[in-house]
């Protein structure tokens, strides 16, 4: 969320960025209305200070006899009175509609992020692994899995509509054996705390990341005013709302393992066969929160410890630099790693991993204080490290032989008890 007053001082610089996501100027607009409050709040403070003055004098009149000046006095005040309540509430109502309009803005972009309005103007930034080529005709995800007898889409249907799935035996242990590796890389290797925090979330957690309010219709909302999490990184970040740390503390890293939950609202007609977008699904998230100075450095970092995760699993991959406008409004820059699906012969995002600078901070009002005691926002970063369920499409396409088993990756075998190959029960 932004503070108007930077919004007055740089206001080319922020129609800049809101132009290159496609959004239209808005800085005039804004500091407009902020000039209607600002008046609204200097005409209070007029009218309280003569009422106040007004009250005085009434008890001067009445010492002095003077009751037809106190009356008139009287009557000025409870005038005054009805201005300023009703000066109060109009200055509510518009404080309130600033505030709506900054909640939903997104973030500013970072200079090196490419322009471009979708995807197709995304820039890979490099490359890892050969795409295997087999010599037999690879297949999809879920052919290898219903031909298993351990991907069942029909069943999940009748339980509870599209886009769900029911996993059995090995297809199952094999999710489980990626969320158990991902966890023990990054709190082992890479120095994240496993955190398991809350599934169900209030409002006030969604808005701190910046989900609401803009993207409601993408999340699921219970009828006690909660809503289910569609990343961890609500639950995660939020660790740290309404804080004061101290720079001593930063940087702070968490990971966790979680169902995620989305409507998927905008991908009508989309990847409807298989496991690519579900309402339902697992994954490990990654968030770290630390000082402005480090969280370009700590983009990396994080970059890093997701591709760690596909370069232990051999799965060939690209890294790409989303644009200005494939990103997500909450986000200053994003990379996407994408890994290789053989049977869909292309890449497909298997992480996104990205720094949010201090936009969800000033949404949690999240800080620390600096060596000289002053308080500032902290920054925070949030990134797939990876996505279970897309983890797993990638093992089955990529590990799959001929006859249609599935080869077990060298680094999840310790955690399916040696077990080297699914095969058909």
């Amino acid at each position: 969320m932004f503070d108007i007053k930077w919004i007055r001082a740089n206001p080319d610089l922020f129609d800049r960025s809101l132009a290159r996501r496609g959004a239209e100027p808005m800085a005039e607009a804004l500091v407009a209305l902020d000039d209607e409050r600002k008046k609204t709040v200097q005409q209070l403070n007029e009218w309280q200070g003569t009422r106040n003055a007004s009250s005085k004098q009434i008890g001067q009149a009445k010492a002095q006899g003077d009751e037809e000046k106190a009356q008139a006095l009287l009557a000025e005040v409870a005038d005054l009175k009805a201005k300023v309540q009703a000066g109060e509430d109009q200055e509510r109502e518009q404080t309130a509609e600033l505030n709506r309009i900054l909640a939903g803005l997104p973030n500013l972009l970072l200079d090196d992020v490419p322009d471009g309005e979708d995807e197709d103007a995304n820039v890979e930034r490099h490359k890892v692994g050969e795409p295997k080529r087999f010599n037999f005709e690879p297949k999809e995800h879920y052919e290898l899995g219903e031909a298993l007898g351990h991907m069942d889409f029909e069943t999940a249907a009748k339980i509870a509509g599209s886009r769900f799935v029911v996993l059995k035996s090995d297809i199952a242990r094999l999710e489980r054996a990626l969320g158990q590796y991902m966890l023990d890389l990054h709190t082992r290797e890479h120095g994240f705390t496993e955190v398991v925090a809350p599934l169900l979330v209030r409002p006030e957690a969604l808005f701190g990341t910046g989900q609401l309010p803009k993207f409601a219709e993408d999340a699921f909302q219970t009828t006690d005013d909660r809503w289910l999490i569609p990343t961890s990184e609500v639950s995660l970040t939020n660790l740290v709302r309404e804080s004061m740390l101290s720079k001593e503390e930063l940087p702070l890293r968490f990971t966790s393992l979680t169902p995620c939950f989305r409507s998927e609202a905008g991908s009508a007609g989309r990847d409807t066969r298989g496991m690519l977008r579900q309402h339902q699904f697992y994954k490990v998230e990654m968030v770290a929160v630390t000082t402005p100075d480090k969280s370009l450095d700590e983009h990396e970092r994080m970059l890093g410890c997701a591709e760690a995760v596909m370069k232990g699993l051999e799965i060939p991959y690209r890294v790409m630099r989303l644009c200005a406008g494939d990103m997500g409004a909450t986000m200053q820059r994003t990379y996407d790693i994408e890994a290789w699906l053989p049977g869909q012969d292309t890449y497909r995002e298997i992480s996104s991993v990205s720094v949010a600078g201090d936009y969800q901070a000033r949404r949690m009002n999240a800080r620390y204080r600096d060596e000289d005691g002053k308080a500032q926002y902290v920054h925070t970063l949030n990134g797939s490290g990876v996505a279970t369920g897309r983890a797993l499409i990638a093992v089955m396409e990529n590990y799959q032989q001929e006859d249609g088993a599935i080869a077990v990756p060298d680094v999840l075998q310790p955690y399916m008890a040696g077990q080297t190959v699914i095969s058909a029960s």
